[in-house]
């Protein structure tokens, strides 16, 4: 907005001062106009239209075509009147139209609204009224017209390039602007987090690794995502460990019929998921998807099973279901036996920065084009159901 606001200026400024010039000339070859007060009607609907268009184009604001076309109208019109004023020995000489150079605003503004092919068609329609002008006196066009055409014709060319550049200018500034101001605030996030969260997962680390036995796990696990978090805060790939599956369920074979490079079934996933307070139901035919998605299908699971442990108790039931119809579409539900979510209860966790449902589910589920429809009544559990598109085989 800020380079379209000054252009627009430079418009009306140059609206205003080619009226000046304008109304000079006129005073000055009264004595060789055929009708001198018709020169003075001419100039007075050059005031009004100057005034008025001041306050129509604005500053910076997206002009409409009727705006546009009644300026360039205006302006077409003023040449014309050309004819009625002036002589037809002046004509044939080439003397300047009664308006001279007040009609380039009408370009500029096409120009600057439009770029260089709104330029062109608007100096097409002024040079066609000099011609016409002509026409109308019966006489040819001489060296002089042809010379202002060919500058109207040029003039429309290169502003409406150097607006455009201007424009895709300032879009690129913004953008680094913008880019600039993410890379100090990723910098100061990790600050903050090298100052906290990074330490105290490594000490978690060092001390779990000197305990042994579970505290070694644990420490190992804090170590994963000591890692992972440093690289999301300098922006390298993070590496996001998925725990692999070496044997499949009973029933349930390592490496389905059918499944291409990359793809996984995604009930080998899920039903790895299975626990004493877990059930998991899935379809007796692989659900084939790529290895990505149903690796962000498990984890956001995984991230609800989690919500239900900390929310709902340890003694938490759960049960997961997956669903293929054979359609486009793949859908995980996970229900559980819990108090429920009281209303707004989603809304100010996310505004206190716990991002576990508004992140590690909907944010997942999003990213790979689904939707996540949660549905809780408080004192009858909860129910999140994850609906993703299957990706076309090419």
């Amino acid at each position: 907005m800020g380079v379209g606001a000054a252009l627009w200026r430079s418009v009306a400024v140059y609206r205003f001062l080619a009226l000046l010039y304008a109304g000079v000339l006129i005073a000055w070859n009264q004595d060789k106009y055929e009708r001198p007060y018709a020169s003075w009607i001419v100039l007075t609907g050059m005031v009004v239209w100057t005034l008025y268009a001041a306050l129509a184009y604005g500053g910076g604001r997206r002009q409409r075509w009727p705006l546009l076309a009644a300026d360039l109208a205006v302006a077409v019109a003023a040449v014309l009147a050309t004819a009625w004023v002036e002589t037809p020995f002046g004509i044939a000489q080439g003397r300047p139209t009664i308006p001279v150079a007040w009609v380039v605003a009408a370009l500029l503004a096409w120009a600057v609204s439009g770029g260089r092919a709104l330029g062109l068609i608007a100096a097409a329609a002024i040079g066609a009224a000099d011609l016409v002008v002509h026409l109308l006196n019966r006489s040819t066009p001489g060296p002089v017209t042809f010379g202002n055409i060919v500058l109207l014709f040029l003039t429309g060319l290169v502003v409406g390039h150097v607006v455009r550049m201007a424009v895709d200018a300032e879009v690129r500034l913004a953008r680094a602007v913008e880019m600039e101001a993410s890379t100090r605030e990723r910098e100061r996030l990790a600050r903050d987090i090298h100052d906290s969260v990074l330490q105290v997962l490594a000490m978690v680390q060092r001390r779990g690794a000197e305990a042994g036995g579970e505290a070694a796990e644990l420490g190992r696990l804090a170590g994963e995502q000591e890692a992972a978090l440093r690289s999301l805060i300098t922006g390298a790939p993070v590496p996001r460990p998925r725990p692999r599956i070496d044997a499949a369920p009973p029933g349930v074979p390592n490496a389905p019929a059918g499944a291409a490079a990359g793809e996984a079934d995604l009930r080998t996933r899920l039903t790895a998921l299975a626990s004493p307070r877990v059930s998991v139901a899935t379809p007796a035919t692989p659900v084939l998807l790529p290895e990505r998605v149903a690796d962000e299908l498990t984890a956001a699971v995984e991230a609800a099973l989690s919500n239900v442990r900390r929310h709902a108790g340890e003694h938490a039931r759960a049960w997961v279901l997956l669903e293929d119809d054979g359609t486009d579409e793949v859908i995980v539900s996970v229900r559980d036996d819990g108090p429920g979510i009281p209303p707004g209860r989603l809304e100010r966790a996310e505004a206190d920065g716990r991002l576990g449902v508004a992140q590690s589910i909907r944010g997942r589920v999003r990213d790979l084009g689904g939707t996540v429809a949660i549905h809780s009544v408080p004192g009858e559990g909860t129910e999140l159901e994850l609906t993703v598109r299957r990706p076309r085989r090419v």
